[in-house]
């Protein structure tokens, strides 16, 4: 009867050892797996509340004459149709892809004086872009893109032979991979 209670024993203590091995090994695990899940849903959440549309696009040709330098001037303006305001550090750090359609390349944010480093640019490899939130009449100018608002970008790209009538290329594309594209003609 002593042999049962002893071994009723040790194998009480064994289970109880080898319970608290298995928690120590698997709950952080199961909480690193939390957390993880956690942080992919917010994005992904983020990501699903963050839309825009583009409204109108506007490109100009210059000859060169007047301003002095050939290329084009293009303007895009674009509405946030989503739920998640945008803020200024995401559009600074949002990518501009802007060209002839065939040939196009990714464009450098030049805040804040973009039409005096445009103009003395000597590559075609650079391209300038700035923008500025349009906040609706009477709301504040607090710096944020805000559902309803329009951000306005405009662009300067060196070309050397007229593209009037030809297709441009515009992409923007916020640091959560939301992006959207247009195909529109200069003038």
């Amino acid at each position: 009867m002593a042999s049962e209670t002893f071994v009723s024993a040790l194998l009480l203590v064994t289970g109880v050892v080898a319970a608290a091995i298995l928690i120590v090994a698997v709950l952080p695990v199961i909480w690193g797996m939390v957390g993880t899940f956690g942080s992919a849903s917010a994005a992904t959440d983020r990501s699903m509340r963050t839309d825009f549309k583009i409204v109108t696009t506007y490109a100009k040709y210059y000859t060169g004459t007047n301003p002095p330098w050939a290329g084009v001037v293009t303007t895009v303006w674009m509405k946030n149709v989503g739920t998640n305001p945008i803020g200024y550090a995401e559009i600074n750090s949002a990518d501009v892809y802007l060209g002839k359609s065939d040939s196009f390349g990714r464009a450098t944010l030049n805040n804040p004086n973009w039409t005096a480093v445009s103009r003395s640019l000597a590559s075609s490899a650079t391209i300038p872009w700035n923008f500025s939130i349009r906040d609706p009449p009477g709301s504040p100018n607090n710096g944020i893109w805000e559902p309803g608002e329009t951000l306005e970008i405009w662009a300067f790209f060196y070309y050397s032979t007229s593209l009037s009538g030809q297709p441009v290329y515009f992409q923007f594309t916020l640091p959560n991979s939301v992006s959207r594209s247009i195909v529109y003609t200069a003038i």
